[in-house]
């Protein structure tokens, strides 16, 4: 499962969202101010210092440019 950490106007997290629902895999899409707070988002994310912050399998694995590593790694 990917959870993909984003806020609005953001074209990385969009992208993020877009490339999951491409390769048809499992994802949410949670939302800075609906579905966390900035105080949750550096909880999880204590060295963040960009959006999106995503994790697989509760590790977090970085932003976009890591997510479209580990997918090219996996080979899907």
């Amino acid at each position: 499962m990917i959870q993909i950490y984003g806020k609005t106007r953001c074209t990385f997290c969009t992208q993020a969202k877009r490339l999951c629902e491409q390769k048809g895999l499992e994802h949410e899409y949670k939302l800075l101010d609906a579905d966390f707070t900035s105080e949750e988002f550096f909880e999880l994310f204590p060295n963040a210092k960009t959006f999106p912050q995503i994790m697989i399998s509760g590790e977090p694995i970085g932003g976009y440019t890591n997510l479209v590593e580990e997918i090219e790694e996996l080979g899907l």
